[in-house]
């Protein structure tokens, strides 16, 4: 049998990591400056996680959800104080893609309504309702597609208001990334998302707060929504939530109320999972990861800045995006294969810099270094 090949493959096979560090099979060493789209939070293989884990399965490792989990509560609290959502409540999924669309069911069962708003170059899954609310015609199946998803300029307060006067009272939720991945580091505005706040309040519609890429500390707060002193009604996660283990999430204000069969899921909240996501709050607090995530981040941002090529730098913290002429779209895999970086790109002229939290200033200056090199050359 063969794989499925639906992923264009960089032909390097990865066998050893550590912090923002990766050896191939020949030994020959990488920084990772791309932690797996967003998913390494606290360094490749970090020994608090590792032992975390490793005790979990020596203990169990899988059961369902039909048992008491005490350290799914364990979870729910510690993610309460880190986040500052302590009266939030917590359900636990396995991906991104599920709890968006968890979370697009639970407005919909809140407001009996069926209307979603999504934005243009929105990425939230692949499963059916998140896909539906992706702005990417390419991965919607004919199965997928629906009439419930209005898609609106990214930043436009103008036709999100207009919008809601048309036909608000039939809108379930608004669903926005606080800044998008996918779609080129593109930041929500303040105004924009205390907006959105606004009028889901006077329209009775949920605010879904997309944080799978953009939250769990990356940008300098632990949601990037936070940055326009508001609060959603819920918010996604996943990504870095695990550093790698399967796991996602939604934060769902206390307005919502549980009932049995709502939601379900079967390995979501599983022992091995917690213990994972347990270990990354464990070590975002002892280690101040969200203050660095801001200090190294903010000098990333100043730097590149003041490169000459460097068309425009966006992003906040440790999620950013580089802007470069499109004839140094090949800068991307120049980095990889001359300068061993892994990096990300939105499109083939903007790369992604979205790294381990614990990222330090020498590696962020071998990462300058390398990218001065690239656009010299």
């Amino acid at each position: 049998m063969n794989l499925f090949d639906v992923y264009p493959v960089n032909p390097i096979n990865i066998v050893r990591a550590t912090g923002s560090k990766l050896w191939d099979a020949a030994g020959n060493e990488y920084l990772d400056l791309y932690g797996g789209h967003a998913v390494i939070s606290i360094g490749h293989t970090h020994p608090h996680y590792v032992k975390s884990i490793t005790d979990q399965l020596n203990n169990i490792g899988f059961y369902s959800n039909s048992i008491e989990i005490p350290i799914q509560k364990r979870l729910a609290t510690q993610l309460g104080v880190i986040s500052g959502k302590e009266d939030y409540s917590l359900f636990l999924c396995n991906s991104g893609a599920e709890a968006n669309e968890n979370a697009l069911k639970l407005a919909s069962f809140h407001t009996g309504r069926k209307k979603v708003i999504a934005f243009s170059k929105a990425f939230h899954g692949r499963t059916s309702l998140a896909v539906a609310a992706t702005d990417n015609p390419a991965i919607v199946a004919p199965v997928n597609q629906t009439d419930n998803v209005t898609f609106l300029p990214f930043n436009d307060e103008q036709a999100l208001s207009e919008a809601f006067t048309s036909y608000g009272s039939e809108v379930a939720a608004v669903i926005i990334e606080g800044i998008q991945g996918v779609g080129g580091i593109r930041e929500a505005s303040i105004p924009f998302i205390q907006l959105i706040r606004n009028l889901c309040d006077q329209y009775g519609a949920a605010f879904v707060a997309d944080s799978v890429q953009c939250g769990y500390g990356r940008t300098g707060l632990f949601y990037a929504h936070d940055y326009a002193g508001v609060q959603a009604d819920i918010y996604t996660m996943a990504k870095g939530m695990g550093n790698g283990f399967p796991i996602g999430a939604i934060s769902i204000a206390p307005q919502f109320k549980a009932s049995f069969g709502l939601l379900g899921t079967t390995f979501g909240g599983n022992h091995l999972a917690c213990a994972a996501a347990v270990a990354v709050l464990d070590v975002m607090e002892s280690e101040k990861l969200i203050e660095n995530a801001k200090s190294i981040g903010d000098y990333l941002i100043s730097e590149l800045k003041g490169f000459d090529r460097v068309q425009e730098v966006r992003g906040r913290g440790l999620m950013i995006g580089i802007d470069l002429p499109e004839e140094l779209a090949h800068v991307k895999k120049d980095l990889l294969v001359k300068n061993r970086i892994f990096t990300g790109e939105a499109k083939p002229n903007v790369i992604r810099i979205l790294p381990a939290l614990n990222i330090d200033k020498g590696i962020a200056d071998r990462f300058l270094t390398a990218l001065d090199e690239r656009l010299k050359a």
